[in-house]
């Protein structure tokens, strides 16, 4: 009968392999190589590395100091603003956001347009004629309307002494 040959393949040494990597890596990416070496040197050049290493020596100073300053009843206030906002942003209709803009715009604006000066009482009142500017003040109306709701609801209205 026949005898199995045995095989046993030579134990790879995992350094030598990368040794091997090592000493061929300049050869092979030296374009992306050379890349970094301008990349590094210009960052050191705008003193980015300086910073970045003073970041990483001080970044448990800087959690630190972020911490109590996330801690604080104005950043938590700042940042229940900041979500309420975001939410009111959300749900103004953009088709009216834009016609504000644009109102702001020709109206407050324009550098170039001289100031309009104010209109006398009788061209004032002929003014209410035109039912954009009634419109308008509607809106303002409304606006204010339920504002001083909200205020009256959430007791914040100051009374006169």
């Amino acid at each position: 009968m026949a005898q199995p040959i045995s095989f046993k393949s030579p134990p790879k040494d995992p350094r030598e392999e990368l040794r091997n990597r090592l000493e061929n890596a300049p050869v092979e990416h030296a374009e992306a190589l050379l890349d970094c070496y301008a990349l590094l040197e210009e960052l050191h050049a705008h003193g980015v590395l300086q910073v970045v290493r003073g970041v990483i020596g001080a970044s448990d100073k800087l959690v630190e100091a972020t911490v109590e300053a996330a801690k604080a009843e104005l950043s938590v206030r700042a940042l229940r603003n900041i979500i309420i906002l975001g939410k009111m942003l959300g749900s103004i209709n953009p088709d009216l956001l834009q016609g504000i803009a644009v109102a702001a715009e020709e109206t407050l604006g324009s550098y170039r347009k001289p100031v309009i000066e104010p209109p006398g009482l009788f061209s004032l009142l002929s003014q209410f004629r035109h039912k954009e500017l009634r419109r308008s003040i509607a809106l303002i109306n409304r606006f204010l309307e339920v504002l001083g709701i909200q205020l009256s609801a959430r007791g914040t209205t100051q009374t006169n002494h």
